[in-house]
């Protein structure tokens, strides 16, 4: 008895099956991105936040890094100022980064990433945060010792808008200009620091397989808020039939640095 081969059709499903079934097992602990190696692309900032992150972190004598996420970015410095703390609020991360960060001397302070930050005034000389969901920035500058300086790198406005859209639709014209640079710059003001870098830049993210863009929403969780596959299934078929058909999807990331400073001049240390 000769078996039937597999058509065309029946060959595509099966592969989007199976591409969407390895993305919803994968683990979305931390903030580490490796899972994306040969499935996606995106370029980097030109600034280099980790690497610059890491120079002011060798210089510092206290040091808070906000919604460190699994601590895997503060890790990233070769040397730790003598008191660093973090903050997390998400108890698999809170775990993940303990694991990487205790054994380097570093706190991990379970937090709700909701204002006020559990510390007292003029706690640390540097505050650094990757990727915040949001900017406290009354007390960043409460927490910040005079002469003391924030760091962060932030997402920018319609950071991969084209993804989001393909599964929510046009945003409004509120939606698409949050999260401006020049607002950051302007809360930072208002809160009494004096900003001395705020820079912008978009990149290019490319998507190469259906798989990408399950496992990036289901990480990126305010991206496409509630994703599951089921509630999303036909947009996730039609995407894959584009990228099969056409290539990666193509999106672009809108990154934004900045950096300010309290002002006040730094207390000495006295022997």
């Amino acid at each position: 008895m000769t078996g039937s081969a597999a058509t065309p059709a029946s060959s595509d499903n099966a592969r989007f099956d199976a591409l969407v079934a390895e993305a919803a097992a994968a683990s979305v602990d931390g903030w580490d991105f490796s899972w994306f190696d040969g499935r996606a692309t995106e370029e980097r900032p030109s600034w280099g936040y980790a690497r610059a992150m890491a120079d002011r972190m060798g210089a510092a004598r206290a040091a808070l890094d906000i919604q460190t996420g699994g601590g895997e970015v503060l890790a990233s410095a070769p040397v730790l100022p003598p008191l660093t703390v973090a903050t997390e609020s998400w108890p698999p991360n809170i775990a993940r980064a303990t694991a990487l960060l205790h054994p380097r001397g570093a706190v991990v302070v379970a937090d709700t990433d909701e204002p006020p930050l559990p510390f007292g005034d003029d706690a640390f000389d540097l505050v650094v945060s990757r990727h915040p969901v949001t900017t406290w920035w009354e007390e960043i500058a409460r927490v910040l010792a005079p002469g003391g300086i924030y760091f962060s790198q932030q997402v920018g406005r319609e950071s991969v808008f084209e993804l989001v859209e393909y599964f929510l639709g046009p945003l409004t014209a509120e939606e698409r200009g949050a999260r401006d640079p020049q607002d950051a710059g302007r809360a930072a003001e208002a809160a009494g620091l004096e900003v001395t870098d705020l820079r912008a830049e978009r990149l290019r993210i490319e998507f190469h397989d259906i798989g990408a863009v399950v496992h990036f929403l289901r990480k990126v969780i305010w991206m496409v808020p509630g994703f599951t596959v089921d509630a999303y299934l036909p947009q996730l078929r039609s995407l894959h039939r584009l990228i099969e058909a056409e290539g990666p999807f193509v999106a672009h990331s809108a990154r934004f640095l900045i950096e300010a400073r309290k002002p006040g001049s730094p207390a000495t240390v006295r022997g």
